[in-house]
């Protein structure tokens, strides 16, 4: 194990780096841009959109994992006062062979507790959407929560990589050619393969700063505070604006976790930029990867273009028709999806 020292906004981070093979982490390459800052000034007459989904183990890393998600709907106005439009908040526990164990809700929604039993993996959710349908098409806070709660759950996983030595892991489960052309990082051939189709190379994490910027208290939803225990966290920041009769986006996307030193390292993170017609048709796009497992993984962002001429609130559903297996990067697509709802949310700003 080893420390290195980074910068990123300003700040000296301690950079760690724990178990190097396999499934290890290291230091970043030229590929990717390195941490972003989470929190901007909220633009006057603007509406920010926070969620974070926290993921704990209390009773071990072979237990099941604990999510407590919270989501926010913040319009600044054009006179810098703010005011929350809408909020909510969600519990999950899924057992290690990711069935839902419990659900609840604020708002409550009785339906939810349909997922209980149920395999938190494919269809999951779609599952949601239907148990939701008025949260799905309203583009609430808790839909957002619902919808990423599947993907929590499976980078829940990352913390092991960085918690349980090499030699105590399990054995890779699969087969040659499991993880091929999943996405644009397991493109086939790709150097960080094994023989035996394990992903061999080890992973490319960053230390990274909070989320919250100490001098704005309501740059973000309340979340859990950093602690010396295992954790992971995915965390969303998306800002609208209208300006000149177009809609305005600047988004943020990270999973992080924390590591046995106390330090929150970053596996995914982005940056997005985005401009819309008063319509919500996507005019304009620019993604930049700042945190990265692999080396092939930003090449993702190149094709992110394909999306302009698209429909925002279609993009939960054109995404991964538009930007399949090694055209696009699972994470940068899970940030896309969460634009379906910037229409909403620049409408909020009229009221």
């Amino acid at each position: 194990m080893g420390e290195s020292q980074v910068r990123a906004g300003g700040t000296c981070l301690s950079s760690y780096m724990p178990y190097e093979w396999p499934f290890g982490s290291r230091v970043l390459t030229a590929a990717v841009l390195g941490p972003a800052q989470p929190t901007p000034a909220r633009r006057p007459g603007s509406i920010r959109r926070t969620s974070t989904i926290d993921m704990s183990w209390p009773r071990g890393l072979d237990g099941g994992v604990h999510c407590a998600g919270s989501c926010r709907d913040l319009v600044t106005d054009v006179s810098g006062a703010a005011r929350v439009v809408d909020l909510a908040s969600v519990t999950a526990d899924i057992s290690p062979e990711r069935f839902y164990l419990a659900v609840d809700s604020v708002p409550e929604r009785a339906s939810l507790k349909e997922l209980v039993g149920a395999r938190g993996a494919a269809g999951s959710r779609t599952r949601m959407g239907q148990l939701i349908a008025e949260d799905k098409e309203q583009g609430t806070p808790l839909y957002l929560l619902m919808d990423d709660i599947p993907a929590a759950g499976l980078i829940s996983g990352q913390i092991r990589s960085e918690w349980i030595a090499p030699d105590d892991r399990p054995p890779f489960q699969g087969g040659l050619g499991m993880f091929d052309n999943i996405c644009t990082g397991h493109a086939a051939g790709s150097a960080h393969f094994g023989a035996d189709g394990s992903v061999m190379a080890v992973q490319q994490t960053r230390a990274v700063p909070p989320l919250a910027d100490p001098t704005d208290p309501l740059g973000w939803n309340e979340h859990a505070p950093d602690g010396r225990e295992p954790s992971m966290r995915r965390a969303r920041r998306i800002d609208v604006w209208v300006e000149a009769g177009e809609i305005h986006v600047d988004a943020f996307f990270q999973d992080s976790g924390i590591n046995p030193d106390g330090v929150r390292f970053a596996v995914h993170e982005y940056t997005l930029t985005a401009t819309a017609s008063a319509d919500g048709v996507l005019t304009s796009i620019t993604a930049e990867p700042h945190v990265l497992p692999y080396d092939t993984c930003p090449a993702a962002v190149d094709n992110v273009g394909r999306m302009v001429g698209t429909a925002l609130p279609e993009f939960r559903s054109t995404v991964i028709k538009t930007l399949p297996g090694i055209l696009g990067c699972t994470h940068l697509n899970d940030m896309l999806r969460s634009l379906a709802e910037v229409p909403v949310l620049a409408g909020l700003l009229d009221r």
